[in-house]
């Protein structure tokens, strides 16, 4: 997949550091045993050595195998993540690598199978040594290719979530509630929820640790997009948005409360209770606060960067109108003089390329200063530049231009020089005077829409063109002009094939 990752670097860096806050936090509780599960789980272990009478011993029965396997866990992952699992999506080296990712998950069933024999010693006297070996192995076999298939999972998640980045500007302008924090956060969520399901943490802890953030996750999404923006306008506005975010608390935790008391198991059904009531304050107190300084630190940066576009829009506007006194009315008398010779010389295409030209230099001059335009003006100047483009090519029988305009009559307005580069691109990539070339424009509008496309042909330039690696700034000028005054209101998609470049746009218009 062409550019799946656009910044590899941020998830790796992300993956690294949530995978070490793991090992590191697994590492202190096993050393300060102080998680009350883990208490409970020691004592647990250690009557099961007392009944089968066999000796317990903390650091050879439960200390050190646990320190081994956090080790080969944590070590396993960096090796499948950073090193094993890249090269693979790019499908560089399959063979090799899927080997190597075999062998990672046979040495993670052995390093499994021998820390278990310390683990669960208690079961020697229940089984001869060749018998709890061969059920150990096997156990162990089964675990680790269940941590193969979580480890498959978590990267068709992880790749998706990668894919969801690159394109959430584009899905942010559909579906609004998704944003790039709650892709981030959700990247983290299935890193923790992983690691802590391969270090064999207690279901039902799992269960109860992983819905609070998750549920925060999507509470966090939904604030930002339908609470915040509904309150700024409110009289009280924290106080509105911490009445209407209890609410939406209480409801996340029915669905959790109903979903543990199905998942947990039947001896801890009070632990449902417990995390569904938590989920309330944890919302309240940790994902209110953070949404709403998120939400406000936002709001004051869009608007510093509108002061500063709209200073920088009136310094392009005064040096345009410095430029627009190099003696204009100089060069329209010159252009008069030309066109008054092509006349009398009777050179009609010469004289109809200077009167086009002469049209497209007023409306630069001119109405190109101003933020909005009339969209008849706007359709004037692109029939007058395809016009006069049209004149050099009119000769040549292999060279199709086909035009599709509208005439509009209405008093719909379009930010100016908003499609000519689109069209200029055409022209310049798409004809070649030694072979078969062709441009096709449409333009139309729909109510208040606009539908523009073109499509032209493609020809591979002469290594010697000096412009050949040069794709000029015109269509990235155009992005940013439509992100900046069409926010939520365009689309447009950029596509080619082998041989052809294809525009589909769509605005809605003012």
């Amino acid at each position: 997949m062409k550019n799946l990752i656009k910044n590899p670097s941020d998830i790796n860096r992300i993956e690294y550091w949530a995978a070490t806050a793991m090992f590191v936090f697994s590492i202190f509780f096993l050393v300060s045993g102080s998680v009350n599960v883990q208490e409970w789980r020691l004592r647990d272990l250690e009557t099961r050595f007392n009944d089968a009478h066999q000796e317990y011993s903390y650091f050879n029965n439960y200390f050190l195998p646990s320190l081994v396997r956090y080790i080969t866990f944590y070590g396993s992952y960096l090796l499948l993540a950073f090193f094993i699992v890249p090269p693979l999506s790019q499908k560089k080296n399959i063979t090799l690598n899927i080997i190597f990712t075999v062998v990672i998950f046979y040495l993670i069933s052995v390093v499994l199978a021998v820390t278990d024999t310390w683990l669960q010693g208690h079961l020697f006297s229940s089984y001869t040594e060749a018998e709890l070996y061969a059920k150990l192995f096997q156990e162990s076999t089964v675990f680790s290719f269940w941590l193969l298939m979580m480890f498959a999972l978590y990267n068709i998640i992880k790749y998706l979530a990668v894919y969801l980045l690159e394109n959430s500007e584009l899905i942010q302008a559909k579906y609004r509630v998704i944003t790039r924090d709650g892709i981030y956060a959700f990247i983290i969520w299935m890193i923790a929820l992983f690691l802590m399901l391969i270090s064999q943490e207690d279901s039902d802890v799992v269960l109860a640790c992983a819905a609070c953030p998750l549920a925060a996750i999507f509470v966090y999404c939904y604030a930002m997009y339908a609470i915040l923006p509904n309150i700024r306008g409110a009289a009280k506005p924290f106080r509105a948005y911490m009445k209407a975010f209890f609410w939406i608390a209480l409801l996340s935790s029915i669905p959790i409360l109903a979903i543990l008391l199905i998942l947990i198991s039947e001896p801890h059904k009070e632990v449902a209770v417990i995390t569904s009531l938590f989920n309330i304050m944890f919302q309240l107190l940790f994902t209110a606060p953070l949404a709403w300084y998120v939400y406000k630190h936002r709001i004051s940066v869009d608007y510093e960067i509108k002061g500063l576009q709209t200073a920088l829009g009136r310094s392009t506007a005064d040096l345009n109108f410095l430029r627009s006194q190099i003696n204009p009315h100089f060069l329209f008398n010159v252009l008069n003089t030309l066109y008054g010779t092509a006349l009398q010389e009777n050179a009609e295409r010469t004289s109809e390329g200077i009167q086009k030209l002469g049209d497209m230099m007023r409306f630069m001059l001119r109405e190109n200063l101003q933020e909005k335009i009339s969209l008849t003006r706007e359709i004037e100047y692109l029939n007058n530049y395809i016009g006069l483009q049209s004149l050099r090519t009119q000769s040549s029988p292999d060279i199709q231009i086909y035009t599709e305009i509208e005439d509009h009559t209405g008093t719909l307005q379009i930010a100016p020089m908003l499609l000519i580069p689109f069209i200029e691109n055409a022209f310049k990539h798409g004809i070649s005077l030694k072979e078969r070339s062709h441009i096709r424009v449409v333009l139309m509008t729909k109510d208040n829409t606009l539908y523009f496309d073109i499509s032209n042909s493609m020809h591979p330039k002469p290594s010697n063109d000096p412009e050949k690696d040069n794709n000029g700034i015109g269509l990235s000028n155009v992005r940013q002009r439509l992100k900046l005054m069409y926010a939520n209101r365009h689309e447009l998609s950029i596509r080619e094939s082998g041989k052809e470049f294809f525009v589909h746009l769509t605005i809605q218009l003012d």
